[in-house]
């Protein structure tokens, strides 16, 4: 299990997830809904542990991940008080060195033991399941999604997406930069089922019931053997390629200009992608509304 330098966590004080063992069903649910469930240093460090957890514990078969509130997840945190007061306390280093070693830490190194966690994993997805949101999702063995969730992805730090999606589809989606459904991410493979929001978490569960009844030992070789061959076709490398260029495009972000006022809300700017996914997924909203 990692060795956290600042926090020493136990399952009983998480501040930012919940989780509970029953059944043979270990289920962690993100759990900061007033803010959407966005990504803090805590949330994250806390899910790490949580599943690591999870991972050695043999009275768990099956582990359900899903998200408190409205959403699913709205990416990283980007500035919530909680947030900005632990990197205050925890500083990263200064310039490049800080900024790749926070990315890969979190991003990367993290993302790879979730994908790896020697149990099946199946991520719950409803609401807005965006970045971040997106990268915690496709760590999972299997995404369920409920009619409403809206996933909006990009070349971020963990990109599995050309392994998740054909190609050709990524790149029709990412070069857009939309949202996309729950039923346009099923078809595009993201996604392994789709169902009506009230009964996202009950057919959840009942499936990692159903899975949570099998030898875990066999579905951990039968995990094993297939990310193997996800592996031999280089999907380990190029999370790793795909993360260095995302550290290009981040330094790049820097840049004069770069970031696009957001209209409604002076004083707050955004990536070029994500104020044209916002404004267009606005106009749908409203379109929408006015056929009503």
């Amino acid at each position: 299990m990692p060795n956290y330098q600042h926090i020493k966590y136990a399952t009983k004080d998480y501040k930012h997830i919940k989780y509970e063992i029953s059944n043979k069903i270990a289920r962690l649910t993100l759990n900061r809904p007033d803010y959407r469930n966005v990504q803090s240093v805590i949330l994250l460090e806390e899910m790490d542990h949580a599943i690591a957890q999870a991972g050695s514990d043999r009275n768990v078969h099956v582990i359900v991940l899903s998200g408190e509130g409205p959403s699913f997840s709205a990416g990283h945190d980007l500035g919530t008080p909680e947030e900005m007061e632990h990197r205050k306390q925890y500083p990263d280093e200064e310039g490049t060195r800080g900024i790749f070693e926070r990315s890969w830490r979190l991003y990367v190194d993290m993302h790879l033991r979730w994908r790896n966690v020697a149990k099946p994993m199946i991520c719950a997805v409803h609401g807005h399941c965006i970045f971040g949101g997106w990268m915690v999702a496709s760590t999972a063995d299997i995404i369920f999604a409920s009619d409403d969730a809206m996933f909006l992805g990009s070349t971020f730090q963990y990109c599995s997406i050309p392994y998740d999606i054909h190609p050709r589809k990524a790149k029709e989606l990412l070069f857009q930069s939309r949202f996309i459904s729950a039923q346009e991410a099923k078809e595009a493979g993201l996604v392994n089922r789709v169902v009506p929001r009230e009964r996202l978490m009950d057919e959840t569960m009942a499936y990692a019931a159903d899975v949570a009844a099998n030898d875990p030992f066999d579905m951990r070789m039968t995990k094993l053997a297939i990310n193997q061959a996800l592996d031999a076709q280089g999907f380990t490398s190029h999370i790793i390629s795909a993360h260095s260029t995302y550290i290009t495009r981040r330094l790049g972000s820097m840049d004069p200009g770069y970031a696009i006022p957001n209209p409604k809300d002076r004083g707050v700017r955004r990536m070029p992608m994500v104020q044209v996914a916002m404004e267009r997924y606005e106009r749908a909203q409203a379109s929408k509304k006015a056929e009503k």
